[in-house]
């Protein structure tokens, strides 16, 4: 146990050196933000984080959200060229409708950070965490808990390719046990736009055409995560592995609760604090590959290479939770809030 505690802290101060700022001679200079939908709980965190980032620097900070339109996005990033951004962090509602605004973006000489969601152009800045770690990590839990039996997917919006990692992961994992028999896949839906409403409706779908024959979900963020716990919660299913990430404080409850697995912790303060330092320096003029913590990447789809910059995830289970709390993402009083004493997990007690 000390030497799985001794790894995750390790993991947990990579995470934190990356996010370190430095300065850039940005000051004053405006750095632009268009979010896909700022409404998701996670993307708050974020968004202080980047602040903070380009504060640091002493850069600017403006922002738009497209809540989940191809065409808003579009306009927005124009709105922001206009206002005279020197750098652009881009949220991608779509990777590939999102690719005429990088265009524009190019043409007026603005650098682009792919935030969190590829955007597959030579010329862009990924920042992301390993989301097919994400998968990996996922599929472990889930499998540690129930290594044989029916097994659902339920993915991430088609029109985000961190869906396909996560997914890539996942099955990477689950494929030998697949291949043997031991696991079945019973049920396996994308989820528009990540919506858990939709991931709802498709798990109640899943489990109707299976007559409630299911022993575990690999669900690929905590906003799905919370649809298919919804959907089991209605057939007094509650309980079965179901995985997550984000670090969602509602998933990290559901954890306590015994209602979710694991929820992956990809750090939101670390990866804003990161995209705020290289958007200030993007801005004051250095290149993508001038700085020192990019490594050139080609997994995407079309495999183009892209300059890159991964962070990495930590798995939080029942095991862990102490992880975030002492990290200071979650209070105590949040994670354990409502859980019965008597199941409770040891950071609960």
């Amino acid at each position: 146990m000390k030497g799985k505690v001794k790894q995750i802290a390790a993991a947990f101060a990579a995470v934190v050196a990356v996010a370190i700022p430095q300065v850039a001679h940005a000051w004053g200079e405006i750095v632009g933000v268009s979010w896909s939908n700022f409404q998701e709980e996670r993307w708050k965190r974020d968004e202080a984080a980047i602040r903070a980032g380009l504060g640091a620097a002493g850069a600017r900070y403006i922002s738009a959200d497209a809540q989940g339109s191809n065409e808003k996005q579009l306009a927005d990033v124009e709105a922001l060229i206009t206002k005279g951004v020197k750098a652009l962090i881009i949220l991608a509602q779509d990777a590939n409708a999102v690719l005429p605004a990088v265009a524009k973006a190019r043409e007026a000489g603005i650098p682009v950070i792919a935030y969190d969601r590829l955007i597959e152009d030579p010329n862009v800045l990924y920042l992301t965490f390993d989301n097919v770690e994400v998968g990996r990590l996922q599929a472990r839990a889930v499998m540690a808990v129930k290594p044989k039996g029916n097994y659902v997917f339920i993915k991430g919006s088609p029109t985000d390719p961190n869906a396909d990692f996560l997914n890539a992961g996942q099955r990477e994992v689950l494929k030998p046990a697949m291949d043997r028999g031991d696991i079945k896949i019973v049920g396996e839906q994308y989820t528009e736009g990540w919506a858990p409403e939709v991931a709802q409706r498709n798990m109640e779908q899943i489990l109707t055409k299976n007559n409630n024959k299911v022993d575990a979900v690999v669900a690929s963020n905590d906003g799905t995560a919370g649809g298919v716990v919804a959907a089991l919660r209605a057939q007094n299913l509650v309980g079965i592995p179901v995985s997550g990430q984000d670090g969602d404080i509602a998933a990290l409850n559901r954890i306590a609760k015994g209602e979710q697995t694991v929820s992956v912790w990809k750090d939101a303060r670390a990866l804003g604090r990161a995209a705020g330092k290289f958007a200030a320096q993007l801005a004051a003029g250095t290149k993508p590959a001038d700085i020192k913590e990019v490594k050139m990447w080609s997994g995407g789809p079309k495999k183009i290479a892209i300059p890159s910059v991964f962070l990495t995830p930590i798995a939080i289970t029942r095991d862990n939770l102490n992880v975030v709390i002492d990290a200071g993402w979650a209070y105590k009083s949040q994670v354990c809030s409502g859980v019965d004493k008597a199941k409770a997990p040891p950071v609960c007690k």
